[in-house]
């Protein structure tokens, strides 16, 4: 079971929960499973910080929002502690990440009526940007 969390580990970072619902998907038992995945983190092979990063840092570089990667983590079994601080450790402007999505998916130009805001604030939605961000962005005419 050791090899098996390894070689999968060793595709990508995953977070415990993840892990342990994959091996266990695999047929082996939650006992053994705890024991496994607490050898691989006292030899940091398994590390759900580590993990929380990557995956932060690779939702940002493809236009996700904060608030659709932070339910994303949650699902994976994250802490909201360890969540918390690995957004207070980024160093991302929200807002020209808004504008930059917006922009690389509908064009320069702001929204015209109220039809086309609502398509395009639809959208920034389900990336993850909140309400009044989305908001602010239009209101500012900001297209940088």
């Amino acid at each position: 079971m050791r090899a098996q969390a390894v070689k999968l580990l060793a595709r990508r970072e995953h977070s415990a929960r993840e892990l342990a619902v994959k091996l266990e998907a695999r047929g082996y038992p939650a006992a053994d499973v705890a024991d496994t995945l607490a050898a691989l983190a006292g030899k940091s092979l398994l590390s759900d910080e580590r993990f929380c990063e990557s995956y932060v840092h690779h939702r940002v570089a493809r236009g996700y929002g904060p608030l659709r990667i932070c339910h994303e983590l949650r699902q994976r079994g994250v802490d909201g502690a360890l969540i918390e601080q690995v957004f207070g450790e980024l160093d991302v402007d929200w807002a020209q990440q808004l504008a930059q999505v917006r922009r690389g998916k509908f064009g320069a130009a702001l929204p015209v009526g109220m039809r086309e805001q609502a398509r395009q604030g639809r959208f920034l939605q389900q990336r993850g940007f909140s309400t009044d961000a989305i908001r602010r962005l239009f209101r500012s005419g900001n297209t940088e």
